[in-house]
């Protein structure tokens, strides 16, 4: 029941007037320029501007407001029921081109966030190893990242990954399935308000601070980036898109300056959250295999340089498919936009 309805009129106009504008992009093009999260939001605000119609029903006093609102869900019901008919089943490449990116996109100012933290989680791990050399007992969570850096560096490259040579497969995949599930846990930890992911991603900070800082201060600088960069460009944003999802989620619990119930912020941010998480997988598959199949080898198998190189090219190529991937073509000059 309405109490006010001037109130109500003036709550509901945004969702109505966001209803005409993402139907005239449909009208104007094809429902197959929408993404799956914009399908999902269209849907949405159909249910919505329903709800509200029926409301609104009961007042005599608003004739030209219900005809209009009629007419705008009439507009939306025949493009919702021409979709079969109007699109192509669901698209591998056009989610990976397109949909993975424009939401990357879309959120992030979550990504931002959670790379905010890890940087902050990084200078609390790498100060507390500069303060107490100790203290890397209690922060690294593997035994050999305990061993002092140059015993290890030199382990590593007179021992040229005898166990790689025999078991590489198996290896990539424990990492695979590792990294995949710290991202899930990234997105899980969201359902406590997002308290849980900020402090996994904190402390992740802490534990690439405090091993980049043991290293850096050994001079061991050019081993650590020939280990690190071919899977960890491809790894850490991995996981921060994973942290994405968990503050998206998290976000949407707690539904500040909004006034939409929880059902409604977390059947809007659906799509978002899986595309997000998938596209992490994706992203740790490839890293899973660049750390089993390259970044183990050091040398005098595989130089320094080559691997950095390689790691620099893939960061390159990241940012710049995140960035540019799936973005519309700028209209041409003197065109009108409907």
């Amino acid at each position: 029941m309405i109490v006010d309805l001037k109130k109500f009129i003036a709550r509901e106009r945004a969702t109505w007037e966001e209803l005409d504008e993402m139907l005239k992009r449909v009208e104007n093009q094809t429902i197959t320029h929408l993404t799956l999260d914009e399908v999902q939001r269209l849907h949405y605000l159909y249910e919505r501007t329903g709800a509200g119609l029926i409301k609104i029903s009961t007042f005599a006093a608003e004739p030209n407001l219900v005809r209009s609102l009629e007419s705008l869900l009439i507009r939306a019901y025949a493009e919702m029921q021409d979709v079969p008919s109007r699109t192509d089943t669901w698209s591998p490449r056009r989610w990976l081109f397109r949909t993975f990116p424009q939401t990357f996109r879309k959120h992030f100012r979550f990504f931002l966030a959670a790379l905010a933290l890890t940087i902050l989680g990084g200078l609390f791990g790498g100060g507390a190893v500069a303060f107490d050399p100790d203290a890397k007992a209690a922060i690294a969570p593997f035994p050999h990242l305990l061993e002092n850096p140059s015993q290890r560096v030199k382990e590593e490259e007179s021992k040229p990954n005898q166990m790689l040579a025999t078991a590489k497969g198996r290896f990539s995949a424990v990492l695979m399935t590792n990294n995949t599930q710290v991202s899930i846990l990234a997105l899980a930890l969201g359902v406590t308000w997002g308290i849980g992911t900020l402090i996994l991603l904190f402390y992740n900070g802490v534990i690439l601070g405090a091993v980049i800082f043991d290293y850096v201060r050994a001079g061991q600088s050019v081993f650590l980036m020939g280990w690190l960069l071919p899977h960890g460009v491809v790894e850490i944003p991995a996981i921060l898109i994973a942290g994405q999802a968990g503050l998206l989620l998290g976000q949407a619990l707690i539904g500040w300056n909004s006034k939409e119930s929880v059902s409604q912020r977390l059947r809007s941010i659906a799509g978002s959250l899986v595309t997000l998480i998938s596209g992490a997988a994706l992203l740790l598959i490839w890293a899973g295999l660049v750390e089993a199949f390259l970044s183990q080898y050091h040398e005098p198998i595989l130089p320094y340089q080559f691997k950095i190189a390689f790691g620099l090219i893939e960061l390159v190529t990241l940012l710049a498919f995140l960035i540019f991937a799936g973005r519309e073509p700028a209209p041409a000059v003197g065109s009108s936009v409907a």
